[in-house]
């Protein structure tokens, strides 16, 4: 069974099928994610192409089928994210947010909350904040999609808020300072990196614009969740592979200068 309506949806990602038409990824509102058929999308002049573009947000008009693949039928209130678009390192942190979303979710699942925080998190790359700390929080709040729930409020013996804090997988969250005896095993995180991961749990992004971290404190926040998201996710993505190598770029270009 299937029904026509008006779905607002971003681009997740599209590819070739047959020779001229297009099989492209939505992550719907309404939906969740579906995977969707556009006949003939690679002939020229057809009007679904800036609309089927990785990187945008548009108004479709689809026939949704609960199983197997939907159909776009027309598109309006196309918005593509140009500066995205056009940038290669802030689109590589696109890629990978979305990656991200495509992985944490089975295609379907209803979940508008996510949908609105993956539409907040491209606007704020399209307007040039800064790529590391919008991705940081993206992946700290993500965690839960991959049913990885992890308490950063609170120490897991007493409750202490305040404080020097590092992370324990046996007690699946924080022991403050007087509590590290507790699991010998313990991560042994850098404090500032604990002290930010805290933050970026329960920081709502239009807050992030007072945030200023130095290059230090983002590589300590960087090597803490990818040994969480190697823990507990493991998933490997080509695009966050690429950022890593992005990254590398970014220091030799600075050290050439």
């Amino acid at each position: 069974m299937r029904h026509q309506e008006e779905v607002q949806a971003l681009v997740l990602f599209s590819k070739n099928y047959r020779e001229k038409d297009k099989l492209v990824k939505l992550f719907t509102e309404s939906h969740g994610k579906k995977m969707f058929f556009v006949k003939n999308a690679n002939r020229k002049n057809n009007p679904f192409q800036a609309a089927i573009q990785p990187y945008t947000k548009a108004v479709y008009i689809a026939d949704i089928k609960l199983e197997g693949l939907s159909f776009l039928n027309n598109v309006k209130e196309i918005y593509p994210f140009k500066n995205i678009q056009q940038d290669i390192f802030i689109s590589a942190y696109a890629t990978y947010l979305l990656n991200l979303v495509d992985t944490a979710i089975e295609d379907g699942v209803y979940d508008p909350a996510l949908y609105g925080f993956t539409l907040e998190a491209l606007t704020l790359l399209e307007k040039n904040y800064d790529p590391e700390i919008i991705t940081n929080i993206f992946e700290v709040q993500i965690l839960e999609r991959f049913g990885v729930k992890i308490n950063w409020d609170r120490c897991a013996i007493c409750g202490k808020t305040e404080g020097r804090f590092d992370f324990s997988s046996s007690y699946s969250g924080l022991l403050c300072e007087s509590h590290f005896h507790m699991d010998e095993r313990r991560s042994h995180f850098e404090m500032n990196a604990i002290h930010f991961i805290r933050l970026f749990s329960r920081i709502n992004y239009k807050q992030i614009s007072t945030i200023k971290l130095k290059p230090e404190t983002k590589l300590s926040i960087r090597k803490t969740l990818d040994e969480l998201y190697d823990e507990y996710v493991g998933i490997q993505l080509k695009s966050k592979k690429f950022i890593t190598t992005m990254k590398s770029w970014e220091n030799m270009l600075k050290e050439d200068k």
